[in-house]
């Protein structure tokens, strides 16, 4: 991992453009700044847990006041968001910089070390690395299939395609499907479906949430009922 480009360096060459406008480069900031900040954020967190874990709760690892330093309530609504979205920022411009990613190199080079951090953090990384390229496919397309049964129908999440040895053991077009679980999407099911299977839907991935989130309670609209009254209309 340490012989090869950083997160930072990754995510800067994906991005295009020699001139840009002041919003561009602080969105590309802001991406970079989570590219960064995510893998080794969630890996930290991880590890943390896992050590409080062993300890039993016994011994604190950070201490108490740390805890409610971090914590403690704002007086101002929203400022905690504000403040993230600002240190995203701050951390992409500097991960931009030629010192931002010397010091990038050395803690991915660390990582690279520690036998299994470096395991969660690579995944972690590619992940993000993953869901935020431009050209990522991940996540945006909702689609349904016949799953757990013939008959009985369920939402799902295309990730991408199927590749690798999973592909090459199955006799079509696969593709990757998360199937979310109601009302907490973040847990689900990775599926590996024949294409001919899926129903691609008109409706985003946003309303394809919203739908699982409330158990159904949120329909969103039929855009494909609608589109299709409108091409007879143009028709007539």
């Amino acid at each position: 991992m340490s012989k090869g480009k950083s997160s930072a360096e990754k995510h800067e060459e994906a991005a295009v453009p020699v001139k840009t406008s002041f919003g561009s480069r602080l969105r590309r900031y802001l991406l970079t700044g989570i590219v960064v900040t995510a893998p080794i954020t969630i890996t930290i967190y991880l590890t943390y847990v896992f050590l409080t874990f062993v300890d039993g709760h016994v011994t604190r690892i950070i201490p108490d006041e740390w805890y409610q330093g971090f914590y403690r309530e704002t007086a101002i609504p929203g400022l905690g968001l504000i403040v993230a979205v600002a240190f995203f920022i701050i951390v992409g411009w500097f991960a931009t910089n030629i010192l931002g990613r010397f010091i990038i190199r050395i803690y991915e080079y660390i990582l690279d070390r520690m036998p299994v951090i470096r395991t969660v953090y690579g995944a972690i990384k590619q992940i993000f690395e993953t869901i935020m390229a431009s050209q990522s496919s991940a996540f945006r397309e909702a689609v349904m299939m016949e799953y757990p049964r013939k008959g009985v129908w369920s939402i799902g999440f295309v990730t991408g395609k199927t590749e690798g040895e999973v592909q090459r053991v199955t006799e079509e077009e696969t593709i990757n499907v998360f199937v979310p679980t109601t009302p907490n999407p973040t847990s689900g099911y990775l599926l590996f479906v024949p294409k001919k299977e899926l129903v691609y839907l008109d409706m985003t991935v946003e309303e394809a949430v919203k739908l699982v989130v409330s158990a159904g309670i949120i329909t969103p609209p039929d855009r494909g009922q609608k589109n299709k009254r409108d091409k007879e209309i143009r028709n007539k």
